[in-house]
């Protein structure tokens, strides 16, 4: 998720100068000596985590406990290297001495522990090799645990082989039954028409049976694990010295990090270059790559199919083999991943129901336009409803002059009230968030002036953020559609859509529940010149603040609940931040005065006729229905090793996926269409009016804007 991209003002000039001076403070030495750099960094980090973040951890036990317990989820994070009596002993040892090593800047719980996992992988290299010279029986009637969090460390190596046949049976089956879906598409495929006779050995591949399928398939997991095992095998001391610097960031809260320097350059461009590949922001975590977000007007956007909270675990380019990512470095994940455009790369991922997907994306760059505020008209039963769509909050810090979210919102806004549109909808799902200001801006669009947002730090009072503009760009009916994955700035404006009674949020149980702000420091700025000879430390995003809502109430762990709830194909997921490790919670603060809109929508009536409708819809019960089955699968997390068994599930779970999607095209189309002003501005240019197309078709069949409408009409 995107923080909130405030500029960093006097609180932070302050902030960094108390780091620089306790940094000095804190290695000022009596003699010439240079301490390591290990010492230094981890110190240094201490010293900042401790003197700015927002709610700083006491250097206790309980700090010790929440580091050992991270620190071992990310270096085996499926329980596939340690023993439980590796488990045990380093537990005893080090479980409640973490908290003093942080503070003499050392780290031998790092260092025992990698001695014991360098250890075992040489061991489990020999015996993923021996059991890979052996064919696997897919008749039998077992099954394999795909849940790290419901699976134990072996208790001994005779266990751990026994698992590793298990995992290493359940990758070949899965090779083995794509095999065999990739032959039967290849009979069914007609032959591409040719004036020339092919002879008989090139009409069709000859069909394989599975026993010949299983043989190429473990040359396959061979292959895999072997490239997989050189990765860790090659971990250099920087790599995990950096991943344990970010293991006791991370102890803080989820969005405070360490960057070591090459990945704060990583950060840098994900953060402000030109998006070429996927387009889709990922994040390392328990040594899996997971899609965070998806970059408005990207390759994956417009496609489709991927979504955050999957999970990637092999990348192909184009029809080559896929390559293992799990365990991989983000960065050299990242380099497989993103290519030049118009080149192919397909993503093997993981649903969060446990299902696996093949992904085939085509390469791009960002199409900025589709990054920005667009709106359309809907024509429902003679009425004309406006619709806007605002994919992040976006706002160039480097120029006055640059393009500002809540300046094109509010154009849109003019271009809708040119239509006479009788209410609008605007649309914040999936929007990440970004500029807190064009929040802050984009509220007092629909209200006349007030606070938005509180903005607190650890000490003091909270700062009011308030719209000055007595204004009011739009008043009539508003509806504000959000999900899961409206997060940060998205969370600020419809809790102050919310608060002041000013239009009605609807949408999934809950918005995300992102209400921190962040701020990086760069290290090498805040420690003495005596330590340039070994600079650079890299940098330490830290959260500094948190938002909380015009009532009082934090937006920070519960996110927004909407007051019209409505069937989410996503409510099945544990996705948000309570579900993330050791989060910031939900507290409040005095309220801020306000006055709410003196033409309130009645809520509970909206809501009743709303719910109403939903139990007729059979569109809705189709949501229903699916997020239940989407549930139930991901909570049945054991697959079966019996090869029918496995492809009979598959077969269940593709029939219900089609039957859900075929509903959906088969719901009664939207009326929706660009806006005349905007067609005629772009005249001939058939890009750009194709784009334009683009934007309303794929919204025509959405059930959840239908909705809004309905709610919208309930208001006039």
């Amino acid at each position: 998720m995107s923080f909130p991209r405030i500029k960093i003002g006097l609180y932070a000039a302050v902030v960094l100068a108390v780091f620089v001076l306790a940094s000095y403070k804190l290695y000022r030495r009596s003699d010439a000596r240079t301490p390591q750099k290990d010492a230094v960094l981890v110190q240094a980090m201490l010293q900042g985590l401790t003197t700015m973040h927002y709610q700083p951890e006491k250097l206790d036990d309980t700090f010790s406990k929440r580091v050992f317990d991270l620190y071992l989820k990310r270096v085996d994070s499926n329980k596939k290297f340690l023993l439980a009596s590796d488990v045990a002993q380093l537990r005893t040892k080090f479980q409640n001495d973490i908290d003093e090593e942080v503070k003499r800047g050392t780290h031998e719980f790092m260092d025992q522990t990698n001695v014991l996992l360098d250890q075992r992988v040489k061991d489990v290299q020999a015996l993923y090799r021996d059991i890979l010279t052996k064919p696997f029986d897919f008749t039998t009637e077992e099954t394999f645990e795909t849940e790290p969090d419901k699976a134990s460390f072996a208790a001994d190596k005779s266990a751990q082989r026994e698992e590793w046949r298990k995992f290493l049976k359940y990758q070949t089956l899965v090779r083995v039954s794509e095999m065999m879906d990739a032959q039967a598409k290849k009979k069914d495929k007609p032959l591409a028409s040719t004036s020339v006779t092919p002879s008989p050995a090139t009409t069709s591949e000859p069909t394989r049976t599975p026993a010949e399928m299983e043989i190429e398939a473990r040359k396959r997991v061979l292959k895999y694990f072997d490239d997989q095992f050189n990765d860790l095998l090659q971990n250099d001391a920087n790599d995990r010295l950096a991943m344990y610097a970010n293991v006791i960031a991370n102890t803080y809260d989820p969005h405070t990090e360490y960057f070591a320097p090459r990945d704060k350059e990583s950060f840098d461009q994900a953060m402000t270059g030109r998006f070429e590949g996927i387009g889709a922001s990922l994040q390392e975590k328990d040594g899996q790559i997971k899609v965070s977000d998806i970059i408005p007007g990207s390759a994956s956007y417009r496609q489709g199919e991927l979504k955050a909270g999957d999970i990637i675990s092999r990348v192909a380019q184009g029809d080559a083999e896929p390559v293992s990512v799990e365990g991989m470095r983000l960065d050299k994940a990242v380099t497989m991943i993103k290519g030049k455009k118009g080149s192919e790369v397909r993503l093997t991922v993981k649903k969060p129901d446990n299902s696996t997907k093949i992904i085939s994306i085509i390469r791009d760059v960002v199409v900025i336009k589709e990054t920005f505020a667009q709106s359309a008209t809907i024509n429902d039963a003679g009425k004309k409803i406006g619709y806007i769509k605002l994919p992040t909050f976006y706002a160039d810090f480097n120029d006055n002059g640059g393009r500002s979210s809540a300046e094109d919102v509010k154009k849109e806004l003019e271009k809708l009230k040119q239509e006479n549109v009788s209410g609008v909808v605007l649309d914040l799902r999936f929007n990440g968030g970004g500029s807190l200001q064009d929040a802050v801006e984009m509220a007092g669009l629909f209200i006349d002036s007030g606070p938005v947002v509180q903005v607190k730090g650890p000490q003091g009072a909270p700062s009011v953020l308030n719209d000055r503009d007595p204004r009011v760009q739009y008043s009539g009916p508003l509806v504000v559609l959000v999900n899961k994955y409206s997060a940060s700035a998205s969370e600020i404006l419809a809790a102050a859509i919310q608060d002041y009674k000013r239009g009605v949020i609807m949408g999934a149980a809950s918005t995300y529940g992102k209400g921190t702000v962040q701020r990086i420091f760069d290290l090498d700025d805040a420690l003495p010149a005596e330590f340039n000879s070994i600079k650079p430390f890299g940098s330490l995003k830290l959260t500094t603040q948190k938002f909380y809502r015009i009532n009082g109430g934090s937006t920070q762990f519960k996110g927004v609940v909407p007051d019209i709830i409505l069937p989410d194909a996503y409510s099945y997921l544990d996705q948000g931040e309570k579900e993330s490790d050791y989060p910031l919670k939900w507290d409040e603060i005095t309220p801020a005065r306000y006055r709410a809109w003196a033409q309130a929508p009645a809520t509970e009536k909206l809501r009743t006729a709303s719910q109403a409708r939903v139990a007729a819809s059979p569109s809705f019960r189709l949501v229903n229905e699916l997020a239940q089955r989407m549930r139930k699968r991901k909570d049945d997390t054991k697959v079966s090793l019996k090869l029918t068994a496995y492809r009979a599930e598959q077969q269940t779970n593709k029939a219900e996926s089609d039957k859900y999607e075929a509903a959906q095209k088969a719901a009664a189309p939207i009326a929706i269409a660009p806006l005349s002003a905007d067609l005629r501005a772009l005249g001939s240019d058939t890009v750009e009016v194709n784009r334009a197309s683009r934007f309303t078709k794929n919204l025509n069949k959405d059930i959840t804007l239908r909705e809004a409408v309905s709610v919208v009409k309930d208001q006039m």
